[in-house]
């Protein structure tokens, strides 16, 4: 994304040009937000970089989440670049203790893209919403040149109320509180990289993309313990943490052998080398929740929103904002923001 006058942010050396990984959700996207946007852009909503902005109205709080979606390629084993949009921009919403309500959506197409093509993802958008309980109420389409976009490009915009007694925060996070993950990590990720890259590799692994607002808006009213929740999407579940651990000034303690993986998909990653904590999901999201409600949340979770793969994955901890992952070894290893972009256009 680059706004007039920014040209004069970056200059013509190498160092300073825009790159992949600027877009990867790791430690470079978070260097250009910290030292170009916010610092331009602050403010008391923008700044609390949370999924989804709260805000007052005259009727109670609401909150807004914007997107981009250029994901490749635009269909993939268990979604596409619709179902995407609409997931993506519900589950900020969503994990921000806001009940999803309306959505925009912006498309740009490339001259000569399938009309059939198209039709395909704007029904699978509709689906998508009608099965989340949303609409979309406006939008705006542009075509550009052959060359200027690769297919199709789309942003959507969702509002929504925030949930009646809904108080999630970085500052509710304290020492023995408890980690949570709804199911297993990496699918996303790998899926659009097997779909993309000619690997010689057969596998079933398929995309976990899919709207969160049901289940979510469930346990908020049922478990006033959950203190915070993140969509485990770009960087994936290292990264995620990294950041929610800076942000509140607590340590996670993750459990190497409690992680949700599938067997599929560590075979995988590991033939080629790649970590799951750090690929995208997108139908994830980490919770923090008192220690005394964790249990009761898992059992709900398995067993009344069908969330078999749920897990508790480690504890809070005071500290300084690091990430410990305790090995299957008994060692102990740092986690750290996703730095490079070993995946790009994954969303």
């Amino acid at each position: 994304m680059l706004f007039k006058g920014s040209e004069k942010m970056f200059n013509q050396k190498k160092d300073d040009l825009i790159l992949l990984a600027h877009g990867d959700g790791g430690l470079l996207t978070s260097r250009l937000i910290q030292e170009y946007f916010l610092r331009h852009f602050n403010n008391d909503l923008l700044g609390t970089l949370t999924d989804a902005s709260v805000f007052q109205s005259e009727k109670g709080k609401m909150a807004i989440s914007t997107d981009a979606f250029v994901v490749d390629p635009i269909f993939f084993p268990g979604g596409d670049i619709g179902k995407l949009a609409v997931c993506g921009t519900i589950n900020d919403l969503a994990v921000s203790g806001a009940r999803p309500l309306y959505l925009t959506a912006s498309f740009i197409i490339e001259e000569g893209f399938p009309v059939a093509d198209l039709e395909k993802i704007i029904v699978s958008m509709s689906q998508t919403c009608r099965g989340a309980g949303v609409q979309i109420i406006a939008g705006d389409t542009k075509v550009v040149g052959r060359g200027q976009a690769d297919k199709v490009y789309i942003t959507t915009t969702g509002v929504g109320y925030l949930l009646p007694g809904a108080n999630l925060g970085y500052q509710r996070l304290e020492a023995g509180d408890r980690v949570l993950v709804n199911g297993c990590l990496g699918n996303h990720g790998l899926a659009i990289l097997l779909q993309r890259e000619t690997l010689g590799i057969q596998s079933r692994i398929t995309s976990d993309c899919a709207p969160l607002n049901g289940i979510i808006e469930e346990i908020l009213k049922r478990f006033k313990g959950i203190k915070f929740m993140r969509d485990l999407t770009r960087g994936g579940l290292a990264t995620n943490a990294k950041e929610i651990a800076l942000a509140s000034g607590m340590d996670f303690w993750l459990d190497e052998e409690a992680l949700p993986v599938e067997e599929n998909v560590k075979g995988v990653t590991e033939l080629l080398g790649l970590d799951p904590l750090y690929l995208a999901n997108e139908g994830k999201f980490l919770a923090v929740v008192a220690a005394g409600e964790a249990d009761e949340l898992l059992k709900f979770l398995k067993e009344e929103m069908s969330s078999g793969e749920a897990c508790l994955i480690g504890e809070i901890q005071a500290g300084g904002g690091n990430v410990y992952l305790r090995t299957a070894l008994g060692g102990t290893r740092k986690l750290n923001m996703m730095a490079g972009a070993p995946l790009p256009r994954i969303c």
